[in-house]
């Protein structure tokens, strides 16, 4: 099952799992057995005896769907914007100068820092994901390199060595 960006169901797979526990209530009201529930619905008969728990507590309303689980991010979208443009700056404008790459700690010190809010690492790196960003690293070139010396080297020498 593929989740949504932010994890978990999205509002579709909710309303499709709700549907299904809706349909268990009708079949509950007619004395209809449990195995014979989990077999018509395609799940497992545990999961019919708790909705039965459920509805026989609440009615329908105990099988309704809550909403998206989790927490609600800490960033509204406005401070998620002014993230994004800070990010987007590169660290050297946020007082990183030792090289030009954000890592979790940066950007949890720069949410610390922009925002007063404390972000854990693993917390960042969700919060990153849900903006759109990737965790690539660049690749690492040396800046004396040269491109015409390691052709060469590519077309003579290294031939030669494999025979």
């Amino acid at each position: 099952m593929r989740y949504a960006d932010g994890g978990g169901l999205s509002e579709r797979g909710r309303a499709t799992r709700e549907a299904v526990r809706l349909q268990a209530a009708e079949w509950f009201a007619l004395d209809v057995p449990v195995a014979e529930i989990a077999r018509r619905l395609r799940v497992s008969t545990n999961a019919v005896y708790v909705w039965r728990r459920r509805w026989r507590a609440g009615g329908r309303a105990a099988l309704a769907t809550k909403g998206p689980g989790g927490s609600d991010c800490r960033l509204d979208r406005q401070r998620l914007d002014r993230l994004a443009q800070a990010l987007e700056q590169g660290p050297a404008a946020h007082g990183f100068g030792e090289d030009q790459r954000w890592t979790l700690a940066r950007v949890a010190d720069l949410i610390a820092r922009m925002f007063h809010t404390r972000y854990t690492l693993r917390g960042v790196s969700y919060l990153l994901h849900r903006m759109g960003f990737s965790p690539q690293v660049p690749a690492h070139r040396a800046v004396e390199r040269d491109e015409d010396a390691i052709a060469a080297w590519r077309k003579e020498t290294w031939p030669a060595g494999k025979r």
